[in-house]
């Protein structure tokens, strides 16, 4: 297959997950707000990857047939669980395919399965597993050997994620009763498409939501970064380098509220609005130029048991836990990050003349997205770029 023809296959698959993950994104911003309310992140940095959890409810709902996956298929707004494992697999091997090689942003996408040997697996079930979750299928020990399984996945989850996501499953995870554990991992380092000068980095305060500050590293710059203006809020999009001959187009995008202490209205603001991610024309917004830019470094990670912010949205898995772990860097040069799950049991060119500041100087709500699916990779805010 010549390039373009390579190319043409690769849109048309990208075209027809668009929809589907479209929906799938109606949940995020919710789901978000359920991740604050049952951690630490209403007060402390916080990031998770939408992609990986709804990966995994798509596995759920494909080995839970019944009440739990209607219920599943309706929350991600799906036709049926076969639409959940199509997009699964498209995610894995096409949206999230590395474009190391072509010039583009480094990524890691991986799903393994470790199941107790002791239990019959249904050929049809391992072929799914296979084929459409292209997961690393194990058959290993859980009655006598559950803690040596448990440093397994641990292993598996930190090489996929370059290192950067260690012991994702405390000890005693695992037990004689496990019957299995389905875990995926996420690795993505991507250079901005017109990097920072590190010379022009310079310390300023950053206003917290106490109203005190701290002092962190601005990153500053004439970028010439589309940048929307909607009523008590402005997003920034920061393009990624591509790769040559690739469809796809990643970048992150930072919501920054008009108030200091405006994030919590702003999220709230946008979680109720149905589709924003999907089409965030549904807002009414304007186009402008940067004037001034100012983004703050920032370097730190996350965790939490994404079960519990399940139940916000109405999902309870009997007799399962979802463990989540996520990291992110951002400096001058582009942005790093990594995360791992495991489930035990374009626009014109025209820009319009006015121009706005965008100084992140206080708490803001940032998303890592590949553009032509919508695919949230990564979603967080940073409420203290002093602390990692």
């Amino acid at each position: 297959m010549d390039l373009k023809d390579s190319k043409k296959k690769q849109y048309d698959i990208l075209m027809n997950l668009e929809g589907s993950v479209g929906n799938q994104n109606d949940i995020v911003l919710r789901l978000t707000q359920h991740v604050i309310a049952t951690t630490s992140g209403k007060t402390s940095n916080l990031v998770f990857s939408p992609a990986l959890i709804n990966v995994i409810l798509s596995f759920i709902a494909a080995r839970s047939p019944g009440a739990t996956a209607d219920q599943i298929v309706s929350l991600l707004q799906a036709s049926s669980t076969d639409e959940l494992n199509a997009v699964s697999s498209g995610i894995v091997t096409t949206i999230l395919a590395d474009s190391t090689a072509s010039g583009g942003p480094t990524i890691s996408a991986a799903n393994g399965v470790w199941i107790e040997k002791t239990l019959s697996v249904e050929p049809s079930f391992k072929d799914l597993l296979l084929n459409s979750y292209k997961a690393a299928f194990n058959q290993v020990d859980f009655l006598t050997k559950a803690d040596e399984v448990t440093k397994e996945v641990n292993s598996w989850v930190e090489e996929q994620t370059n290192g950067l996501i260690t012991n994702l499953l405390p000890p005693n995870s695992a037990s004689a009763l496990t019957d299995y554990i389905f875990a995926n991992a996420l690795f993505f380092n991507g250079r901005w498409d017109s990097q920072f000068n590190p010379s022009l980095t310079e310390d300023c305060d950053f206003h917290l939501l106490d109203g005190t500050k701290a002092r962190v590293p601005f990153m500053t710059g004439a970028h010439k970064n589309s940048l929307y203006v909607y009523e008590g809020f402005k997003v920034l999009n920061l393009p990624y380098r591509g790769g040559r001959n690739d469809c796809r187009s990643f970048s992150m995008q930072i919501y920054l509220p008009d108030e200091k202490d405006g994030l919590p209205s702003m999220l709230e603001s946008l979680a109720s609005t149905r589709g924003f991610l999907k089409d965030n024309k549904v807002l009414p917004s304007e186009r402008a130029r940067v004037k001034e830019l100012k983004i703050p470094r920032f370097k730190f990670a996350f965790d939490f048991e994404a079960s519990e912010a399940l139940k916000g949205l109405g999902l309870e898995v009997p007799l399962s836990t979802i463990v989540h772990k996520s990291c992110i860097e951002v400096d001058e040069v582009g942005s790093k990050a990594a995360a791992a799950a495991a489930l035990r049991g374009a626009g014109g060119c025209y820009f319009p003349p006015k121009k706005y500041d965008f100084v992140a100087d206080h708490p803001f709500l940032f998303i890592v997205k590949e553009y032509r699916t919508g695919l949230v990779l990564f979603l967080g805010h940073v409420m203290d770029p002093s602390k990692h």
